[in-house]
């Protein structure tokens, strides 16, 4: 099934959008080559990561550089209009990644604007551009790339340099920045003492920085979109290409470091002409959207936790609790953790935020200065959320300030001060309260404590919370009809580049709440072969090598080392113990080399893998299914066992994706087996489907399950008012189902009448007593039925 949906027109709203992350190795024109494979498999719009000009050597392209560009390495303007032409040719749109928070820096000379303040200061025509507090530095940006203090004593003045102007540079090392007009004059010290910025050892970036960033990344300097000429400046071309018809909708990075997301996402509406716009927007379980907000919705975190819990055997909690205990010493109050996490990030790598917003407050009457930072760094730490918008989310700000008092009395007068003035929308120290908290939130509870609590990696995933242990098929199914009602052209997604590991890792591992007490006991077989003093980072290590098995040694071994220094129990990025390092690794090689170990590590993976393609195939069916825009992320119609970046970003095979899809396309009805084309099938007809009929997707209903089985089922129809629609059904929990003998009676209360199953092409009939689910599941474990 080939040429161009939906008559060659492309849609306003997507029906189903694909990520491509382009890259140097993987350009433009490339992503052109794939154009007519995406219109076979069934998307509307390719969905691209950024692609402004960045930084030499990106592999993301979240480190723009020049807003005016796109990025030659990438395939430039030229390569970007042949990408474009050859979507258009093939009936696609395109959504185009957008980052407004942040600036890369790493290398002055390649980031004019920011060559030019680091060169006039103040003075800079950009000066405006950078969140600098220009105060606390005395006039000049304080930039940490000094192995150490002294090393200012290795700066060197180099005439006739290749940045700016080509006039005389400073140097460090490869590290290059400009000086000032009448600075040049005397010793390299003397030249830097003169200077708008001031290069200080690196450690330094924890407590005196004094730009906002991205995060902790002191190369990625914060921008102040808020200001409309800025926002102008750096939205040029990308509107541009919005009012050409080459962009179709925009995908917005980390809008909660924004100081006015609201405002931004107003200001972005108008230019755009009210383009699909979606936010990379973290929501904590329960949390919305704000209402007024101007955007379809998320980039669908929040969808991603909903279709894994629904997918997780609430009844293995005790079991892997108990062995969570076991290996930490005690019972984990997560909570505590988090806790303890978010503070190491307030009183670490973010207390240069946490310093100048004690700076913007001022003094407090009646309150010490060390007083007033410690119940900052207490509510930033509660926070239970990523982030408030004043006056919305007013409550959570509330909460917190009640929660802080009665743990921490000590602190009443501070925090009596803090709370008018942290209350107070629009003020600048409200606002940075609102821009820190984010950033507390991610490092705290996705970069620390993910990587710390190991019970059940399957649920320490980006918008999830590991402490809720699975959900019922009721609460899917109300959170869906939320879904339809609320934000019904929100995107829905199982993988992206930032997921801690891909969506068939975690099915797999899904698996493991069924068998805990199995689990259990060829873990601590392992543990006693090949000891680890920090043992539940070795119970990560090891659910994660069996969820992403068979991998390479290489991969198997960053994934480990990442994992240690995150947690930072061990070993941290900035101090790596090497001893401690040399045991992990022996450990991974261990998976490898030793005998017993690897042949019990390829027998469980044997056993436990055809229930984790059941569930793979089971929540990609409900994610493209459910209420939404339902996004695939590149390479992900097949298995892809895919660990957190940069594993994830491997290169895709797309020539085996097409020659499979021909098959299918042949009328071939694959088993669900190792090699994944069960998978393509899936994904290709359920978004052929959503492309060429959106009235089957219209509205939401659950369908019941009757019979022996009917927890093991989860089925929802979404036909709208007064029409037909498709009903998708899916296998939940299949070791249980086995081990119960299978589906028996159950069957779905569905209208009488015949059935047919677009996956399979088979056709089942309803009669009085529902349709049998035995004959429709045997081939697969799920369907996707219209009325025949």
């Amino acid at each position: 099934m080939t040429g161009a949906p939906n008559g060659g027109r492309r849609r306003e709203v997507p029906s189903a959008t694909y990520r491509l992350q382009i890259t140097a190795e993987f350009p433009l024109d490339a992503a052109a080559s794939v154009a007519g494979y995406l219109a076979d498999l069934g998307v509307s719009h390719a969905y691209s990561s950024p692609l402004l000009r960045a930084a030499e050597g990106s592999t993301h392209g979240y480190d723009t550089v020049d807003h005016a560009h796109i990025d030659e390495a990438r395939g430039g303007r030229p390569g970007f209009d042949r990408f474009v032409a050859a979507l258009h040719a093939r009936g696609l749109g395109l959504v185009l990644d957008l980052v407004p928070n942040h600036m890369g820096v790493a290398d002055p000379a390649a980031a004019p604007w920011w060559w030019d303040v680091l060169a006039h200061g103040r003075g800079s025509a950009h000066a405006d551009a950078f969140d600098i507090d220009w105060e606390s530095g005395g006039g000049r940006v304080r930039i940490p790339v000094l192995g150490s203090a002294e090393d200012v004593e290795k700066l060197e003045v180099v005439t006739g340099g290749e940045g700016g102007d080509g006039a005389a540079e400073l140097r460090y090392y490869d590290n290059r920045f400009p000086i000032a007009p009448g600075t040049g004059g005397g010793t390299p010290q003397e030249v830097h003492a003169r200077q708008h910025y001031e290069l200080v050892d690196w450690r330094r970036a924890d407590t005196d920085l004094n730009y906002r960033r991205f995060f902790a990344i002191n190369t990625l300097a914060g921008l102040r979109v808020e200001d409309p000429a800025i926002f102008d400046a750096t939205h040029e071309l990308v509107l541009r290409l919005v009012a050409e018809g080459a962009v179709d909708g925009l995908r917005i990075d980390h809008p909660d470091g924004l100081a006015d997301p609201k405002g931004y996402l107003d200001r972005l509406a108008e230019a755009s002409g009210g383009r699909w716009t979606v936010v990379e927007k973290i929501l904590e379980p329960g949390e919305d959207l704000p209402e007024s907000w101007r955007t379809a919705g998320t980039t669908g975190y929040d969808a991603l936790a909903e279709v894994d819990d629904v997918l997780v055997d609430p009844a293995g909690e005790p079991a892997l609790t108990a062995l969570d205990t076991e290996l930490s010493g005690a019972p984990v109050d997560y909570a505590r953790l988090v806790h303890t996490g978010k503070r190491e990030v307030t009183d670490g790598m973010l207390g240069s935020e946490v310093a100048r917003l004690v700076r913007v407050i001022g003094e407090l009457p009646g309150v010490p200065a060390a007083e007033q930072t410690e119940a900052l760094a207490e509510l930033l730490a509660s926070f239970p959320v990523y982030r408030s918008y004043l006056p919305d989310g007013r409550e959570h700000l509330d909460a917190t300030v009640a929660a802080v008092r009665a743990h921490r009395p000590d602190l009443a007068a501070a925090l009596d001060a803090l709370h008018p003035v942290l209350s107070q929308a629009g003020t600048e120290a409200a606002t940075r309260f609102e821009q820190t908290s984010g950033p507390v939130m991610a490092k705290g509870v996705e970069d620390t404590a993910y990587y710390r609590w190991a019970r059940f990696v399957a649920l320490n995933e980006v918008g999830g919370d590991p402490a809720r242990f699975g959900t019922t098929v009721e609460e899917f199914h109300a959170a869906q009809q939320r879904r339809l009602e609320r934000r019904p052209a929100s995107m829905t997604t199982l993988s992206t580049h930032d997921t801690k590991r891909s969506e068939d890792v975690r099915a797999r591992l899904a698996v493991l709440a069924e068998i805990p007490t199995e689990w259990a006991r060829l873990l601590r077989g392992w543990l006693d072969r090949h000891p680890l003093a920090d043992r539940p980072l070795a119970h990560l290590v090891w659910q994660n090598l069996v969820g992403a098995w068979p991998l390479s040694r290489e991969r198997a071994h960053a994934y480990a080392e990442k994992a240690a220094r995150e947690a930072g129990t061990a070993t941290t990025w900035t101090d790596p113990d090497e001893q401690f390092e040399g045991r992990l690794h022996a450990l991974v090689d261990a998976a490898f080399d030793d005998e017993r170990t690897h042949g019990e590590i390829e027998a469980f993976v044997a056993r436990i893998a055809p229930a984790g393609r059941s569930n793979s195939l089971a929540q990609k069916l409900l994610q493209l299914t459910m209420p939404g825009v339902p996004d695939v992320y590149q390479g992900a119609e097949l298995w892809d066992l895919s660990l957190v970046d940069p594993d994830n970003r491997r290169p895709v095979d797309y020539e085996r994706r097409r020659r499979l899809l021909a098959r299918l396309d042949e009328g071939w009805v694959p088993p669900v087996d190792e090699e994944g084309a069960a998978k393509l099938l899936v994904v290709s007809r359920t978004l052929r489907a959503r492309r060429d009929h959106p009235e089957w997707y219209a509205g939401y209903a659950p369908v019941t399950a009757t019979g022996g089985a009917a927890e093991h089922v989860v089925a929802f129809d979404r036909s709208g008012p007064g029409a037909g629609g498709a009903v998708a059904v899916a296998t939940r929990l299949p070791v249980g189902l086995a081990g119960a003998g299978g589906w028996g009676d159950t069957a779905l209360q569905l209208p009488t009448g015949a059935w047919r199953d677009l996956l399979t092409g088979r056709r089942h009939v309803s009669d009085a007593g529902g349709l049998p689910v035995a004959p429709l599941l045997d081939r697969l474990p799920v369907a996707l039925l219209v009325r025949d």
